[in-house]
């Protein structure tokens, strides 16, 4: 690899989208165009790589989900991430990971892990497959920056980096694709360089650009608080300022001493924040009785009151809560929970707070716990078909750069085998089209 010689493809980023980028480039170039030695390098910052991958699922790697549609996603418009899902949808996912002696097995969640339990086994997968298709790694290698230079890219090390380094500090490429994330968590790499260096490049960045899938805040002294480590199935509701509905999600919640986490409100954290940005009103309510609305919870109670023979606490135990919440609920009512009967005022407020607790959020845990980045490069600066930049020809993009963020249960990894797929195959092919004009 040489300054003077320009290598024909650079990746930056060798995550779950660069290392597919790479595998597909690599195989295109080989089998697309057999007679031309095709030169391909992806750069990592990391000294190792897949940390991202390794720790997903729990350290088991969720790898995709059993059923994938454009309505998982927020960001860009539902056509567009669907154009891009279709073409490497799940079934081709796991022949993919099948063909490389990982198997995928189905949860009840519908999330699909590898049947060893162990991310390891994907990652460890995913580099026998890039070495296999020709792609040369090459970590730690930072990046600092690009530069379009002609028809070509000089992309230039980090200098502390290259200070302590006799390896080469400046790589030429005919081609590169973008590989490099967000900005969730930074301790992996992505720190919100790629964004910087897509920005450099021509592209535009989202409006907003914040943490997606990450746990939610609340004053440490308000009741939940005290309930930390307590899961329980819930409905977490977010409401615009006048009270209208706009998105719901049934699952897990997790109550920890510092607010909320859990699938369902990792799920909602994306929406709630890129609608306070709009409305300072937005705000969350939780329905401990899914499925239960207000009016049913207080016409329940009523007729539980006028039985006179259950305590509040042992209706809502009933219902599936905890006893701990289901006594804190009634507290925090100020119901005695242990008398029979209530008022109407007291019945009315215990089915409140049952169904429609209002959610105190100041925030969330930010970058450091993030799953994922919202926000990114729209896909409408890039050829679907290809991911090729339309406004920097020769550069391709995928992953969490670009303006694409899924819900939990293995969606985000599908979106980064279907983008990486397109833009590494589409980079190589494009090369490949190239050398035969010439000859």
């Amino acid at each position: 690899m040489s300054t003077s010689d320009p290598i024909d493809i650079a990746i930056i980023g060798a995550g779950a989208a660069g290392l597919f980028a790479s595998i597909w480039a690599g195989r295109e170039a080989r089998d697309g165009n057999p007679t031309h030695q095709t030169s391909i390098v992806a750069l990592d910052g990391a000294t190792r790589l897949g940390a991202k991958i390794l720790v997903a699922g729990g350290g088991r790697c969720n790898v995709t989900h059993y059923e994938v549609d454009e309505s998982a996603y927020a960001g860009s418009s539902p056509h567009a991430i669907k154009k891009v899902l279709r073409q490497f949808d799940v079934s081709r996912t796991v022949a993919f990971f099948e063909e490389l002696g990982v198997i995928l097995k189905r949860e009840e969640t519908g999330k699909l892990f590898p049947t060893t339990d162990s991310a390891k086994t994907v990652l460890a997968a995913l580099l026998r497959a890039t070495s296999d298709a020709g792609v040369r790694l090459v970590h730690p290698w930072r990046v600092a920056s690009v530069e379009r230079d002609g028809s070509r890219f000089v992309i230039r090390r980090e200098t502390q980096e290259a200070t302590n380094s006799d390896g080469d500090q400046t790589i030429v490429a005919r081609r590169l694709i973008l590989a490099t994330g967000g900005k969730s968590l930074p301790k992996t790499g992505s720190d919100g360089t790629g964004l910087e260096i897509a920005r450099s490049l021509g592209h535009t960045i989202s409006d907003q650009v914040f943490p997606a899938l990450v746990p939610l805040t609340m004053n440490k002294d308000h009741w939940m608080c005290a309930l930390s480590g307590l899961t329980v199935d819930a409905t977490i509701e977010l409401r615009s300022a006048t009270g209208k509905r706009l998105k719901q999600f049934t699952n897990s919640t997790l109550l920890t001493h510092f607010g909320l986490s859990g699938p369902g409100v990792l799920d909602m954290s994306r929406y709630l924040t890129d609608e306070r940005g709009k409305d300072a009103g937005a705000h969350c309510v939780m329905n401990w009785l899914p499925g239960m609305s207000l009016e049913d919870a207080d016409q329940e109670l009523e007729r539980w009151t006028r039985t006179g023979k259950q305590t509040p606490v042992r209706w809502l135990i009933q219902h599936g809560l905890p006893e701990r919440l289901a006594r804190t609920i009634c507290d925090a009512a100020s119901i005695d929970s242990v008398a029979h009967a209530m008022t109407r005022e007291q019945r009315r407020a215990l089915a409140t707070l049952a169904t429609a607790t209002r959610l105190p959020i100041t925030g969330d845990r930010g970058w450091l716990f993030a799953e994922v980045t919202a926000g990114g490069v729209p896909l409408s600066e890039v050829h679907l078909g290809t991911m090729e930049s339309r406004v920097c020809p020769g550069l391709f993009l995928c992953g969490e750069i670009l303006n694409v963020d899924g819900r939990i249960g293995g969606f985000n990894f599908q979106w980064a085998w279907a983008s990486g797929y397109v833009a590494g195959k589409a980079s190589a092919e494009q090369l490949g089209t190239e050398s035969q004009e010439r000859c």
